[in-house]
C-alpha cells in the first residue's frame, strides 16, 4: 500500500487558459486530499538588463499579476482550499524549481503544458518541458 499523502500543491499560473485549467485541477486534487495550494507567478525579466521597463508598464503588469492570483484565491476558497500566492521576479523555469525545491517541501507540481511564452515545442510548452526534466518532485502536466 501506498502511504505518500499528498498536502501541498504547486501551481504556477501565468493567465492562460491552460494555466486555468491547472488550477482547477489542483483544486480538484486538493479536495480528495485535503491539500493547500500555492500559486505562483514568475515575472521573466533578466535581473540585470540594461533595459528598464517603463514604470507605467510596470505599474500594469503588477496589476495584472495580482488579478490573476486573486481570482486564483477566490476559486480555491470558493472550493473549500487554502491558496497562498508566491511572485518571483526572472526566468520561470528555473523560478519554480527553485521555489518547489527550497525550504518549503511540496508533494507535486501541477502546470498547464503551454502558456503564454511565444516559444513552443512540439507537445509542451519550453517551461513545462524544463520542469519535467529538472522537478525532483513529481509533476502533472494538464493540456
Amino acid at each position: 500500500m501506498i502511504n505518500k499523502k499528498i498536502s501541498k500543491i504547486f501551481v504556477p499560473l501565468d493567465g492562460s487558459k491552460n494555466s486555468q485549467r491547472g488550477l482547477e485541477t489542483a483544486i480538484t486534487l486538493a479536495r480528495n486530499c485535503s491539500a493547500t495550494i500555492t500559486g505562483f507567478y514568475s515575472i521573466n525579466a533578466q535581473p540585470h538588463s540594461e533595459f528598464k521597463g517603463s514604470p507605467s508598464v510596470e505599474k500594469s503588469l503588477h496589476k495584472e499579476v495580482e488579478k490573476i492570483m486573486e481570482n486564483a484565491k477566490t476559486l480555491a476558497a470558493q472550493n473549500g482550499i487554502v491558496f497562498k500566492d508566491k511572485i518571483a521576479l526572472g526566468e520561470i523555469g528555473y523560478n519554480i524549481i527553485k521555489a518547489t525545491h527550497g525550504k518549503t517541501k511540496y508533494d507535486m507540481i501541477v502546470m498547464g503544458s503551454r502558456g503564454r511564452s511565444i516559444k513552443k515545442e512540439i507537445f509542451f510548452g519550453s517551461v513545462s518541458n524544463y520542469v519535467i526534466h529538472t522537478s525532483k518532485i513529481p509533476v502533472l502536466i494538464v493540456k
